[in-house]
């Protein structure tokens, strides 16, 4: 079995592939393009998003790629600007209309707070948040999307959900990768059968830099990208590399090795990388580093 392949079962019982093609700050054009040669190499994930401003692409990609629809599974989110019923389900339907589907595998909600308040704002949106996954369950029971779930969502927030939700988040997509894996929250959420995704498994390209990441994968004769998507796969986590390159496609889904418990608690106590700033769009997680 290739990592193609490999699944999770989420708690509603559909099978979401371990191994996404990311899209962030790709265009319509590319977006397309990255889709079709990710398809015809293998992958059957595919991860966007309303703020990215490519589900078209993303949809033609898939429409031309060759494979039947209901084998790719297509991820997208509810932007994080969005935060009343109203404005989410219609957000979702417009999802649907850009991207030419009947429905759409996964549907997150981007961020708790509008990405203007992320890191910025103690306020956490929570009746907010709540209206916002109201729509996202008559979405789900409308069959607009086969699952729904939440990204860069702290305990707080999921509790949030927790406390009035008639359908529980399937997924929490977080960014998590060498140096920056919030453990607690990860643990946290597969204790609510929550499935935990990994975006930015190379740290925006600042773990490629990492000397001591670049020696652990030389030990195992790997690349560095390749040696962080492996992590994020051995802790139980699907795992979402962008990149346009077919090359670097190919590359990323060579996972036919195995990092050692030895070097798995090595890389998850590595210090934090020293030149990657927490920027303002990505959320500080809490809890180890």
């Amino acid at each position: 079995m290739t990592i193609f392949q490999e699944t999770y079962t989420l708690e509603n019982g559909v099978k979401i592939p371990k191994l996404a093609l990311g899209t962030w700050l790709m265009d319509n054009k590319g977006a397309e393009e990255a889709v079709k040669n990710a398809i015809s190499i293998g992958y059957r994930h595919i991860d966007t998003a309303q703020a990215y401003g490519n589900e078209q692409g993303v949809g033609e990609g898939v429409r031309c790629s060759g494979i039947d629809r209901s084998e790719i599974f297509v991820t997208s989110k509810v932007a994080a600007e969005h935060k009343s019923y109203e404005s989410a389900m219609a957000s979702i339907d417009e999802s649907l209309r850009t991207m030419g589907f009947e429905y759409i595998d996964l549907m997150l909600i981007h961020s708790p707070q509008p990405w203007a308040d992320v890191n910025q704002s103690d306020n956490r949106y929570k009746e907010e948040n709540k209206e916002v996954w109201r729509a996202m369950e008559d979405a789900l029971k409308a069959g607009k999307v086969r699952a729904i779930g939440i990204s860069n969502f702290l305990r707080e927030d999921v509790e949030n959900l927790m406390e009035s939700c008639t359908v529980k988040p399937m997924v929490n997509q977080l960014l998590a990768h060498i140096t920056n894996t919030p453990f607690e929250l990860i643990d946290y959420c597969r204790e609510q059968n929550i499935v935990v995704e990994a975006y930015s498994p190379v740290a925006h390209g600042e773990a490629l830099k990492n000397q001591e990441i670049v020696q652990m994968a030389e030990k195992y004769s790997v690349s560095p990208a390749r040696l962080c998507m492996k992590y994020d796969l051995q802790l139980g986590l699907v795992v979402l590399p962008k990149t346009e390159n077919p090359l670097h496609m190919k590359e990323n889904a060579d996972m036919d090795f195995v990092i050692s418990d030895e070097d798995m608690d090595i890389l998850k106590n590595l210090d934090h990388i020293k030149d990657y700033g927490e920027s303002s769009f990505f959320p500080v997680f809490g809890g180890k580093m």
